[in-house]
């Protein structure tokens, strides 16, 4: 069952910037998500709960679907390798 939920997932790369009062940050985060939409969801979520930022001082800028190859965390990369 779980390898059946996993071929729907796929990798995306969201890019935008944390904009607080005093600081302006920039952010990559990667993704796995069904759609881009979900993905988005997601890093307002994890970003939101992490940093304690609104919705309204995120501002995402790309979001990408990205293959296998190009994935940099680790920890993704092994659950979407399956080692």
């Amino acid at each position: 069952m779980l390898c059946r939920k996993m071929s729907n997932l796929k990798v995306f790369r969201v890019t935008g910037e944390i904009n607080k009062p005093n600081l302006k940050t920039p952010f990559t985060k990667e993704i796995l998500a069904v759609k881009s939409d979900h993905a988005v969801e997601k890093v307002y979520a994890e970003i939101g709960s992490k940093h304690r930022v609104k919705r309204f001082q995120l501002k995402i800028s790309n979001v990408e679907e990205i293959s296998i190859d190009e994935i940099e965390n680790p920890i993704i990369r092994k659950i979407v390798s399956g080692e």
